[in-house]
């Protein structure tokens, strides 16, 4: 087998996730290749587009999202997801067993949680008008007042099929979101049967090439050595010896592609989606970047790799972003980051009366 470098790997990941170059394509097609964007809070989507496409708007993601083309719910792992509608359907069964395995991390809280039950009369509550999970969680509470109203909440998220509830505000969604039935929104059912195979080979488009422990990790699917083995796949090693498995004919760059600096928004998958995260982001500084309260802070690379974090605010007007650099950074690289922090900015923070790229330390 071909030895892959880690610089290899990590161009070839980066072609996959529109950062070595920016393609001038439809936001829903970008969601599609991607196989969703971590959505935990709504703006974080519109800001991996803005990296990833050239002359991304955030109208037109609006559009998409009032259109029906693209929803946010929870699916991979358990989290909010924006994913196209198409996907939703065609996974939301595949990914129900890491759902429902879900539970387990109620312990104590679980007791005398009966989940077809809360299930049943949470799709009954739901299917009248969308609600907010403490308007869910108070209702199923009068419903079975001895269960945990946290527990009874949760067992809703993972077990029944939902997505977040648009409305006309700016990233689509208010901080408090209403939910309501997937399959109701979208106009169409849920595929009934498993497309695990499938899942396999749209990750690896998306992120590879990869390990099945790397697809687990960001499936949260398990024992997925097996399926690699039953599908038609290229096999490389990297420089540890591990057998990593690709598409054929997936982009693989010449390792020495020059790679733009790239702005990442909070919980981009780029830095979730492997067991060994060293292909983006060096061991050194994930203490930085991945929080103990399970927060992932927002980033840039350099060179292909995460080289620090970025902040915004306005104040009087006056937008800023700051940089907050791991190391010394060239001037040359400098540059390119005001370059590229301006233009973020500016989309972040279109109403700003000034603008400004600072660096600490």
């Amino acid at each position: 087998m071909a030895v892959m470098s880690g610089r290899a790997i990590n161009r070839a990941t980066l072609a996959r996730q529109l950062l070595l170059d920016r393609e001038a394509v439809p936001a829903v097609d970008v969601v599609g290749r991607l196989v969703g964007m971590q959505g935990q809070e709504a703006k974080h989507p519109y800001v991996g587009l803005w990296s990833r496409i050239d002359g991304f708007e955030e109208s037109e993601l609006d559009r998409a999202v009032q259109e029906r083309d693209v929803v946010r719910g929870t699916l991979f792992r358990g989290t909010l997801h924006l994913v196209t509608a198409a996907d939703y359907l065609r996974f939301r069964v595949t990914v129900a067993p890491v759902l429902e395995a879900g539970l387990k991390v109620l312990g104590d809280r679980g007791a005398g949680l009966e989940p077809a039950k809360v299930v049943a009369a949470a799709e009954k509550l739901l299917a009248k008008e969308p609600l907010t999970f403490t308007e869910v969680r108070d209702a199923l509470q009068q419903q079975f007042p001895d269960v945990n109203e946290r527990a009874l909440g949760f067992c809703t998220r993972m077990l029944v099929p939902l997505v977040v509830y648009p409305t006309d505000v700016r990233w689509s969604w208010a901080a408090n979101s209403k939910f309501t039935p997937a399959e109701e929104w979208i106009g169409k059912k849920l595929h009934r049967r498993a497309q695990t195979k499938e899942l396999v080979t749209r990750y690896l488009q998306a992120f590879g090439p990869a390990t099945p422990a790397d697809f687990q990790t960001w499936s949260g699917l398990q024992k997925a050595k097996p399926l690699f083995d039953e599908l038609e796949l290229e096999t490389f090693t990297d420089e540890a010896g591990k057998t990593l498995y690709d598409v054929p004919d997936a982009p693989r760059p010449d390792p020495e592609t020059p790679a733009p600096v790239r702005f990442l928004p909070e919980f981009d998958n780029v830095l979730l989606s492997h067991a060994k995260r060293e292909r983006i982001i060096a061991d050194e500084h994930k203490p930085a970047v991945f929080t103990k309260n399970l927060r992932v802070k927002a980033t840039y690379t350099v060179d292909g790799l995460v080289a620090g974090l970025w902040t915004t605010e306005k104040k009087r007007g006056v937008a800023t972003l700051t940089l907050a650099p791991f190391g010394r950074t060239l001037k040359k690289t400098q540059a390119e980051l005001e370059r590229e922090g301006a233009g973020l900015v500016r989309f972040l923070e279109p109403d700003a009366k000034s603008y400004a790229v600072v660096t600490t330390g």
